[in-house]
């Protein structure tokens, strides 16, 4: 059991510690990232450990792993952190040319080599000294990641949320077909419903096994196609198809990316439905100025397209 007396004279700079670790995972990256020794953090999780009598992290091999009673802790012990972050920040003008503030944006990697090179650009000179991070996600923990404030904005497609999640629409993109334009006949001609239902294709999903958002949507009318591979990334999947006769189905603007002299653009065969790509923030930041100030960057990064 914690002894109370001891956590009512903790020191709070310990906590702090204590949310890098569990984030890195790693005592030389947690040390980097605060600007401290990696002795330094051994030393904070040491007096961790004896006023809440856990080992609260294992070293297996180069990670700390954390114990299920620090799994436990984590998440409202750092949502507790960000809240008084936030308070605290309110307390002060929020200022793009002084601020040192660190932004984290989740967004999938498809999503990801469409903004952040226009968002990166527009804001680089109005926040000389913040940190930008952009990073990957789980859908499935996106909830949380924004309420404890792991990530201060996610960029995804639509999906159905409910408060404390709020969410804006970002874009609208249909979905197209990439061929090699050397390779594939049909690379001058129109694209038919036959000719894509008997080709060959390439499915792109960070997740193993299931069905992907087209094959999702193309049974909805009854269509199935075979999926000869699969792989993580459109731009992976955007060079399988150089030389070969594999069909890519992927949203336009991902698709316009990939396009050069051998590589060609087809319209769908099929009537389908847009994908939406939206941005979702959790309710506690609505008001803040900086994450209000993120928010309307990101949107006109997108129009500016």
């Amino acid at each position: 059991m914690a002894d109370t007396k001891a956590i009512q004279q903790l020191d709070l700079n310990l906590l702090k510690i204590f949310e890098a670790l569990y984030s890195e995972q790693n005592m030389t990256l947690a040390a980097k990232s605060l600007f401290i020794t990696p002795s330094a953090v051994s030393h904070a999780i040491k007096r961790l450990r004896l006023v809440l009598n856990d080992p609260l992290f294992v070293r297996q091999g180069l990670q700390m792993q954390p114990t299920p009673a620090c799994q436990r802790m984590a998440p409202q012990l750092i949502s507790a952190l960000n809240r008084i972050r936030q308070v605290l920040q309110q307390c002060g003008e929020f200022d793009p040319l002084t601020t040192e503030q660190t932004f984290k944006i989740a967004i999938h990697e498809a999503l990801e080599s469409q903004i952040m090179p226009r968002l990166i650009k527009q804001v680089s000179q109005l926040i000389p000294h913040a940190y930008v991070v952009s990073m990957s996600f789980s859908r499935d923990n996106i909830a949380r990641q924004l309420a404890n404030g792991e990530v201060d904005v996610a960029i995804d497609v639509a999906r159905a949320v409910n408060a404390p999640l709020a969410h804006k629409a970002l874009l609208s993109d249909p979905f197209c077909v990439l061929i090699d334009r050397q390779y594939h006949p049909l690379s001058t001609g129109k694209l038919s419903a036959a000719d894509y239902m008997n080709a060959e294709h390439i499915a792109v999903s960070s997740r193993p096994i299931g069905r992907v958002m087209e094959d999702m949507l193309l049974q909805q009318q009854g269509i199935n196609r075979q999926i000869k591979y699969r792989c993580q990334s459109y731009q992976t999947a955007a060079k399988m198809i150089i030389g070969s006769p594999f069909m890519l189905t992927l949203p336009r603007t991902i698709a316009l990316q990939f396009i050069h002299q051998d590589l060609y653009v087809h319209t769908m065969p099929f009537e389908l439905p847009d994908i939406d790509t939206h941005l979702y923030w959790h309710t506690n930041t609505e008001t803040d100025p900086a994450f209000m100030w993120l928010r309307t960057q990101i949107e006109q990064a997108v129009v500016a397209e």
